[in-house]
């Protein structure tokens, strides 16, 4: 490709051709401010603060939309270019609900450090502000008076998701974000991913919080208060504590947990092997099946189906029966643990702790009551779980590692994988294989599923017959699958969705990087190394030696895809055109 040398404050430095002068002032040693600009995301120059000074230039140039030129001599801190900001973020703030104090966001707002930078003045501009209607979803809260327009929630929802749900209504000072005919969220085809809310750099945008829910439950000495963490939440909780990004801190999270008053706390990656059990099961038996629907499409994320149910209904007999982990594991709760140590199943209460802005609908869904009440009580998200720590005054840095309690507190590092994309096929390929052929494999790493790359493939041969397998991740990445389906051009025969990009390690309720950050470090990268290094690590690697897993079918299962793992284990679907509940 063609280089340019140009200047950054005098600073000589050669990029290619058609560079922002964003990258190309980083690549010189110098960080400049942005408000609107999230990589691969959104890149409008619209907000103004990225502006920089260009010699020959007329006016400023916002930096993110600007490439640069063969000479070009950029200038981004002379007194100019910082007047502008300045005074761009004061009218920002001029308009902005000013309750920072009480925001899900203080400390970690992209906006208010911004002020702080530049020494704004909150008040500069005081006048007319608009105001608005909270919007409250079980999952979502909207407060659109604390909304700067950057659209960056806009963008992930178009350009990430392809859902499109929100975007810009009216126009001037009266422009907002909202839903079509200012319709509230709940009612439109919104998939609850909550990426939307990790894009947002300000507080207009948070997770419903639950948290008062689990201290009443904590606070209820009648109730007996079971815990499960999901895979992703101990790649990330730690960032919350200020821990590097991609810290496994699965030790201090257990002890945090028993502290808070939690009766048991169990790891839900137990629940992902018996996924793999039942999945890697139906699976079989429609290779085997020459009427059954293929490809297999998993059922892990509950985002993804309500992208299928609501965007393809037509294609619904392709997804796997089985219920996600999260409903798995209150199930078994409710049913064969609640049996097993006598606790009546009215006073046994289970808390999951998710990644997933999602998994909060998914407890209201049809069949997720196997013991005739719901499988799971209450959902936070690993920001709430952050968040209840802090109230709850446990100083998570000095506690001890602690493990998972027993009998069900072991899960294989196979089911650790469902955190990162592609994950839960290469724990199923782990277990068919051994399965299909029966023989232990030499190599239990199937590398070709693993990456970030947004929709991978890979061949592996099963007992003399290739299957063909497939992962994607984000849902735009989903709808180029499921259009190759329709059209009759896949010859996938298992296929794995996750509706994140890069899955449950970047999931809606993980803790929030600025853009600071996220334009700059693959964050969701690192999360993920820190779950295959853990697996790399771990002596039980495969779902179906985990010795709890064997448990529960000689004790109460019988074997997977029995009756009863059908009757507790598994789920249906249906096309939907609102929002269930």
């Amino acid at each position: 490709m063609k280089q340019v040398t140009l200047k950054i404050n005098n600073v000589s430095v050669t990029v290619d051709a058609g560079t922002r002068i964003l990258d190309a002032a980083k690549k010189a040693g110098f960080a400049i401010p942005t408000l609107c600009y999230l990589k691969d995301v959104c890149n409008e120059g619209s907000c103004r603060v990225c502006v920089v000074e260009v010699k020959g230039a007329r006016s400023l140039v916002a930096s993110c939309s600007a490439t640069v030129s063969e000479g070009m001599e950029v200038y981004t801190n002379t007194p100019k270019v910082i007047a502008s900001r300045k005074k761009t973020i004061e009218l920002i703030l001029g308009n902005h609900k000013k309750a920072c104090l009480a925001c899900v966001r203080n400390g970690n707002c992209e906006l208010a450090q911004l002020s702080q930078d530049y020494n704004c003045d909150p008040h500069a501009y005081e006048g007319v502000t608009t105001e608005y209607e909270i919007d409250e979803t079980p999952y979502l809260v909207r407060d659109n008076d604390k909304c700067v327009l950057c659209r960056r929630c806009v963008g992930v929802c178009n350009n990430v998701q392809g859902i499109g749900v929100i975007g810009p209504n009216k126009r001037g000072f009266a422009t907002h974000i909202g839903c079509a005919f200012e319709q509230p969220l709940a009612a439109t085809p919104c998939v609850a991913c909550g990426q939307c809310i990790t894009a947002c750099p300000v507080g207009a945008l948070h997770e419903k919080d639950d948290t008062d829910k689990v201290k009443e439950l904590l606070g209820d000495k009648d109730k007996y208060v079971i815990v499960g963490t999901a895979p992703s939440v101990r790649v990330g909780l730690g960032e919350e504590f200020g821990y590097p990004i991609g810290s496994n801190v699965e030790g201090k999270m257990v002890a945090a947990l028993k502290r808070l008053g939690f009766d048991r706390v169990f790891d839900v990656d137990m629940a992902a092997d018996m996924t793999i059990m039942e999945e890697g099961t139906e699976f079989l038996h429609r290779l085997q099946d020459k009427t059954a629907t293929l490809p297999m499409m998993t059922s892990c994320s509950p985002g993804w189906i309500r992208y299928m149910e609501f965007y393809y209904p037509e294609l619904l007999p392709h997804l796997s029966s089985c219920k996600s982990p999260q409903q798995m594991f209150g199930a078994i709760m409710k049913t064969y643990y609640a049996k097993k140590f006598d606790i009546p199943v009215e006073k046994l209460a289970v808390v999951s702790v998710m990644p997933c802005v999602a998994k909060k609908t998914e407890i209201f869904r049809e069949n997720q009551n196997a013991a005739g009440v719901p499988d799971i009580d209450v959902v936070i998200t690993t920001r709430e779980l952050a968040r209840l720590i802090k109230n709850q005054g446990v100083d998570f840095k000095s506690l001890p590692d602690e493990k998972f309690d027993d009998p069900i507190g072991e899960g294989s590092s196979a089911g650790l994988l469902f955190g990162a994309t592609g994950g839960v096929m290469e724990a199923a390929l782990r277990t068919v294989s051994e399965v299909v052929l029966g023989k232990t494999l030499d190599k239990i790493d199937f590398k070709a599923v693993r990456g970030m790359k947004g929709i991978k493939s890979a061949t592996v041969t099963l007992d003399g017959r290739k299957i063909k397998v497939c992962v994607a991740s984000s849902l735009s990445n989903a709808k180029k699958v499921l259009e190759d389906i329709k059209a009759g051009k896949c010859d996938y025969q298992f296929i794995e969705i996750m509706t994140c990009p890069g899955g449950c390690v970047n999931g809606g309720g993980q803790p929030i990087q600025p853009s600071s950050v996220t334009n700059n470090v693959d964050v969701r990268g690192l999360r993920a190394k820190a779950i295959y290094d853990t697996d790399k690590k771990a002596a039980l690697r495969k779902s179906h030696e985990n010795p709890v897993v064997k448990t529960l079918y000689s004790e109460f299962f019988d074997k997977p895809g029995s009756h009863r793992a059908h009757e507790i284990l598994h789920t249906s679907y249906k096309k939907r055109n609102k929002y269930y509940m």
